[in-house]
């Protein structure tokens, strides 16, 4: 086929996929290492304790949480998130347990510093774990109270700055809290502590696992979190959550989930040039592993293409729980790319 250019097409982008090193030439992004954060679930006891709805994930007990952390730093994965599993008991109305500065987080994050002081450190900043209704803030009346769950929180993120955490990340999508705790921090002498705000957070059916990994699973007193997390059919409301958060002292903000919200992640990369982080969930992580382990898919390959698409999207960081295995074979194919 001609024309009057001579052969037809005189464009062919098929060559710059031709071989491998002209793909890696032309590749327009790329997942790093650089790019992982390791999400941890902590619990008391001695033992770990698997997840059976997020296959590979376990619980995490204090006196075998450095072997843990050894193989993230070993990794070079730069940051981990800690969230703690809380026994039943230790739970009260106020989540009060949320700002005891010898409770489990804490604990985790003085004997994570000890011995690894260059891994970074995000710690949640709600009391759902804490609390024995289930909720991220104050239940009064039927509905979460939102300004007086601001104190709380307030309390909550100095009790994570003293005992040494980096990043403080607010989920809890109360009003206002951003900058109630970065005035908090600052009056403390904490400055230095960074916000990474989980300024998106819909109210997704995706978390499932995760609740059952925190233990929070159906203890919502009769309600869902519909009031304080965002719609999933809404996108502009986005803009304005994350732009009020940043206004308040934000330093990063977060999307979640990640995968089904790519949308969100652009039109906030396009709107804002704060760091956008994104939160691959539970239930994200789960589909895959469950399709993996009924042979459906290659679940290595596409995890590698879940996490690349929110990279492509505008991410700069990602929370996952496939980090390890990610970082493992990410190092793997720079090692033999550098050896070739």
């Amino acid at each position: 086929m001609s024309s009057s250019f001579g052969q037809f097409p005189l464009s062919r982008l098929r060559r710059l996929r031709s071989t491998p090193w002209m793909r890696r030439l032309n590749q327009e992004t790329c997942l790093l290492v650089d790019d992982l954060i390791q999400p941890i679930f902590i619990c008391e006891g001695n033992d770990t304790v698997p997840i059976p709805s997020m296959p590979g994930i376990e619980r995490q007990p204090l006196n075998l949480l450095s072997n843990y952390i050894f193989q993230l730093y070993d990794e070079n994965i730069p940051a981990i998130a800690l969230f703690p599993c809380i026994p039943t008991d230790k739970k009260d109305l106020e989540g009060s347990l949320a700002y005891d500065s010898n409770n489990l987080i804490c604990q985790a994050v003085r004997l994570i510093k000890s011995q690894f002081p260059d891994i970074g450190i995000i710690a949640d900043v709600a009391l759902d774990p804490y609390t024995s209704h289930g909720h991220d803030g104050l239940f009064i009346n039927g509905d979460v109270d939102n300004d007086q769950t601001l104190e709380a929180l307030s309390k909550q993120a100095l009790a994570l700055a003293q005992a040494g955490v980096d990043v403080v990340a607010p989920s809890d999508m109360m009003d206002g809290r951003i900058g109630f705790i970065r005035v908090a921090l600052d009056h403390a002498g904490y400055s230095h502590v960074a916000i990474l705000a989980y300024s998106a957070k819909y109210a997704s059916s995706f978390y499932g696992p995760f609740r059952d990994a925190l233990g929070t699973k159906g203890n919502l007193s009769g309600k869902d979190k519909k009031s304080y997390q965002m719609n999933p059919a809404n996108a502009r409301e986005a803009i304005r959550e994350a732009g009020q958060d940043l206004a308040q002292g934000a330093d990063m903000i977060m999307v979640k989930p990640g995968l089904p919200y790519l949308d969100i992640i652009r039109n906030l990369h396009q709107e804002f040039s704060a760091p956008i982080f994104a939160y691959q969930v539970s239930g994200e992580y789960a589909m895959i592993q469950a399709a993996h382990a009924n042979g459906w898919i290659d679940g290595q390959a596409v995890m590698l293409e879940s996490l690349l698409a929110l990279k492509r999207a505008g991410t700069a960081s990602i929370l996952t729980y496939a980090a390890l295995d990610v970082a493992r074979e990410l190092n793997r194919k720079n090692y033999s790319t550098q050896r070739r």
